[in-house]
Formats: C-alpha cells, structure tokens, sequence
C-alpha cells in the first residue's frame, strides 16, 4: 500500500492547488496569406500554407465530389 496523508486538506489549500488547472483560450495568430485566424505552428486550415509556402490543397468548401 502506498503513502496515505495523515491529515486532511483543507479546501483551500485544495483550490490552491487546483488554481492551475483551467481552461486556457487557444494562441492565435493572423495567417500572412489569407488574414484568417489560425493556431500558432500550424497549417492555416483556410489556405493551406505554413511559413510561406503551400503545404496542403484546400478544396473548395462546399463541394462534395
């Protein structure tokens, strides 16, 4: 069996500890092609490109063939 506290926490002491735990806003940065909002390191899911070149085909939204 492991080690078990001798005492109970206290509740704030509990939420002292859980203050670190909320939910953070994603980072996002303005992509330099399309000027559409895109996560930092990542390929701009409107355009396709990362750091200046085209990486990905994007098809044109709404087609389904």
């Amino acid at each position: 069996m492991g080690a078990l506290p001798k005492k109970r926490q206290s509740n704030a002491r509990q939420g002292n500890r859980r203050a670190h735990h909320k939910v953070k806003l994603p980072q996002l940065t303005i992509c330099k092609q399309c000027r559409q909002p895109r996560l930092s390191h990542h390929v701009c899911p409107n355009c396709g490109s990362y750091r200046g070149r085209q990486v990905l085909t994007i098809k044109a939204r709404g087609s389904e063939d």
